[in-house]
């Protein structure tokens, strides 16, 4: 029962006839209820966010209806690599020599690691041969997460075909020093403060993407269930901004522009994902976009592939440049990657040979 506190004003008592003792008592306990009621409200408040993180990082998603693309596997089975993931040699001494994998740690125990060296072929999997493989080594790596509560979503790591490292290197060194095979400190810092701006990382990005025809996979497994019109969104909606802007409107505004949306959106336009299943997106040497999805099958399926190169550029610039990116740790660690490439000579790769 709440205590109702008298209008001293609608009274209209003349100002000697109040009784000030009364009238400081009863604003005391006025002030009392609203103090009590604005702590109720911030314990429920607590209470109402807790039980949200709870219910979003705790209860999976019911997976969407069988699709001819979901996979048949439990979440407990190994995952397996679209490309042929490299071992190295690591040898002691006075001892034999052995292959181990070589790989990167993620950050998240549902998706442990990403190997650091893949071996790929943009070709049927029944064609591929040991000969056709090309290497591509990882740059860097990061989570994707969504909301204020830092909700998991998928693991994404950007690759570089191990042959095109000298064309990134020389590309981005000549950005910052006209001479030199190598960055110094300062130039280093100043590339990587230049990486992370957000105008000049795009117009860096831009260039070197659509200039040096270097050939890059993106590679995706999800922590938690999702499917594949979450992903399509995502990319869709971070396209439609970038294609907006006034910096790449008259680029990005053609009818041509507009089809190749539509065969994006359509490469998509199937069911579930389940967490730990590989996603992987190649661009080549021309910027063609081609997108393949491990669904548990023995051999991986080619979903399709689109031929601007925008489409491939500005899904690459999603998590590489702007204001906001898709992950801002995959962004910090592919631009650490980066500096890593051009603090070496021009043209070579780290060894995949380790003596401990």
């Amino acid at each position: 029962m709440s205590l109702r506190i008298p209008n001293i004003r609608a009274l209209r008592l003349p100002l000697e006839s109040l009784d000030h003792v009364s009238l400081h008592r009863h604003e005391q306990q006025h002030r009392a209820y609203y103090k009590r009621r604005s702590y109720f409200a911030a314990v429920g408040l607590i209470f109402g966010m807790a039980a949200i993180f709870l219910t979003a990082t705790s209860v999976e998603l019911p997976p969407s209806k069988p699709n001819k693309l979901d996979s048949g596997k439990g979440s407990e089975d190994p995952l397996v690599v679209l490309g042929r993931e490299r071992k190295v040699l690591v040898q002691k001494v006075g001892e034999d020599p052995d292959e181990i994998k070589d790989v990167v740690q993620t950050g998240t125990s549902t998706v442990p690691e990403f190997p650091r060296v893949l071996e790929f072929s943009d070709e049927s999997a029944q064609a591929q041969t040991t000969e056709g493989m090309l290497e591509y080594q990882l740059v860097g790596l990061g989570i994707r997460t969504v909301s204020f509560l830092g909700i998991q979503v998928y693991v994404v790591g950007l690759y570089i075909a191990t042959e095109d490292i000298a064309a990134l290197q020389k590309t981005l060194i000549r950005k910052i020093s006209s001479v030199g095979s190598t960055l110094v400190a300062g130039e280093k810092e100043t590339l990587k403060a230049k990486l992370l701006d957000p105008e000049e990382g795009e117009r860096l990005w831009n260039e070197v993407l659509k200039d040096t025809g270097i050939r890059s996979l993106i590679r995706i497994v999800p922590t938690r269930n999702t499917d594949f019109h979450h992903l399509r969104d995502g990319w869709v909606r971070q396209i439609t901004v970038r294609a907006q802007s006034p910096i790449n409107k008259e680029e990005y505004q053609d009818e041509s522009f507009g089809i190749s949306m539509q065969q994006f959106k359509a490469l998509f336009n199937r069911g579930s994902v389940p967490k730990q299943k590989e996603l992987l997106l190649s661009r080549d040497e021309k910027g063609k976009l081609v997108v393949w999805y491990d669904d548990g099958k023995r051999i991986p399926q080619r979903l399709g592939e689109v031929q601007d190169e925008r489409i491939s550029r500005a899904v690459w610039l999603n998590y590489l440049a702007g204001k906001t990116v898709a992950s801002e740790g995959a962004r910090q660690r592919i631009v650490d990657g980066v500096i890593e490439f051009v603090e070496r000579p021009v043209g070579t790769v780290a060894a995949q040979v380790h003596i401990v």
